[in-house]
C-alpha cells in the first residue's frame, strides 16, 4: 500500500477548495475528512491539523463564503453611481450573481450563523454583511431618497423581495424571459416602494 504523504503547500486552503466543491456536488452531509484528505492525495489525519471536525470546516467554509460576499457587495458599492437606485442595483446584481453561483455555499452560510455554536469570526462576517444593507438603506434615507421610518423595518422591505427572487431561481422556478430574468422589475419595484411619501 502506497503511504499517502502528511504535508501539502496549502492544505487549509486545498481542503475548503475541494470541500466548498463537494459541497456544491453533492450537499453537506456527504462531506467527509477522509474522503477530502483521499482527494488531495494525503494522509487521513492531516485534515485534522486545521479542522477538528467536519462541523469546523463547514464553519470554515461559511465563513469564507461570507467573507467573498462581504468583498464583493462592498467593491459593488465603489463602482455604483451615488443614488439609492443605482447602489441598490448594483448590490442586489451583485448579491444574486453571488447567490446563484453559490447556492449551496450560501445556504450553508445562513444555517452555520444561526448556529449556537457559530464563531464569533462568523457571526462578525454575517453582521457585516447585514450591516451593508442597513448603511444602504439609511444613507437612502439621509439623501431623501428613501421613506423615513426604522431602518431594519424599511429595510425588510427592501431586501425581501431579493431575497424571494434568489428562492425562486435557485429552485428553478420559471422566471420572466427579460433582461436579467426579471431582476430589473424586482429592483424597478423596491425603488418605486421605498420613496418618501
Amino acid at each position: 500500500m502506497k503511504k499517502r504523504p502528511y504535508h501539502h503547500g496549502d492544505l487549509r486552503a486545498a481542503l475548503l477548495e475541494r470541500a466548498e466543491q463537494a459541497l456544491r456536488e453533492r450537499g453537506s452531509g456527504a462531506l467527509s475528512l477522509r474522503e477530502l484528505a483521499r482527494d488531495l492525495g494525503v494522509s487521513p489525519a492531516a485534515p485534522s491539523r486545521h479542522f477538528k471536525s467536519k462541523q469546523a470546516l463547514l464553519d470554515a467554509l461559511a465563513l469564507d463564503g461570507f467573507e467573498r460576499l462581504n468583498e464583493a457587495l462592498e467593491a459593488s458599492q465603489k463602482g455604483a453611481g451615488r443614488t439609492f437606485g443605482e447602489r441598490l442595483t448594483a448590490m442586489a446584481r451583485t448579491y444574486v450573481g453571488f447567490s446563484l453561483t453559490n447556492a449551496a455555499l450560501l445556504d450553508l452560510m445562513f444555517s452555520a450563523k444561526h448556529s449556537p455554536e457559530a464563531s464569533q469570526a462568523l457571526e462578525a462576517a454575517a453582521h457585516r454583511w447585514a450591516e451593508q444593507g442597513l448603511e444602504l438603506v439609511s444613507t437612502g434615507q439621509r439623501q431623501g431618497e428613501v421613506r423615513e421610518g426604522p431602518v431594519d423595518r424599511v429595510a425588510l422591505t427592501v431586501f425581501a423581495p431579493i431575497y424571494g427572487y434568489v428562492g425562486l431561481a435557485v429552485s428553478g422556478a420559471p422566471l420572466p424571459e427579460t433582461d436579467e430574468r426579471g431582476l430589473d422589475d424586482v429592483i424597478a419595484s423596491i425603488i418605486r416602494a421605498c420613496r418618501p411619501e
